[in-house]
């Protein structure tokens, strides 16, 4: 096991990117945070409170779990996103992009909902290996792995700490 990111550097690492979200989204009111079931939708909750902090903006965010929508899982029934997403620009907020199913399957989600203006993706740790052509608009910090590795996010919300690390 090796720690990749401490405490302070998860701070620090969303701080920098609400700044690049406001910095590429001047109208706010437009924009629609998605946390991807379990950790991103504490990423993006701890991103609309860095965003709010920084501009007085209190940010649409709700939570979804895409599971259902990936194509490697089979799901007897999906459920539409809980919000209204047309012509919204909606940034898909994830702990860790790997093969890019995840995100994949949560456009999907939100293409199944309407049509928004623009998909983003907003993610902590990019740690590489794509099987599909997807990538992260906004990046907290890219992290080479071997494929055999695996980069475990642990957040306060869930695990009573927050680091981020990599496991053999």
């Amino acid at each position: 096991m090796k720690e990749i990111m401490d405490e302070a550097q998860i701070a620090r690492t969303l701080k920098r990117l609400a700044h690049e979200i406001i910095e590429s989204h001047p109208d706010l009111d437009k924009l629609l945070l998605v946390g991807i079931k379990t950790r991103g939708e504490a990423i993006a909750e701890r991103l609309k409170r860095n965003i709010r902090i920084l501009t007085g903006v209190e940010v649409e965010t709700v939570s979804f779990d895409f599971h259902e929508y990936r194509d490697d899982v089979i799901s007897e029934n999906a459920s539409p996103l809980p919000s209204e997403v047309i012509d919204r620009i909606v940034i898909l907020v994830d702990d860790v992009l790997f093969e890019g199913r995840t995100i994949r399957a949560a456009m999907d989600g939100v293409m199944h909902r309407g049509r928004a203006n623009k998909i983003e993706a907003a993610v902590l740790v990019d740690r590489g290996h794509r099987k599909l052509p997807i990538r992260a608009d906004y990046v907290g910090k890219n992290i080479p792995t071997s494929i055999n590795e695996k980069v475990a996010v642990h957040l306060k919300e869930y695990d009573d700490e927050d680091k981020v690390i990599i496991v053999d």
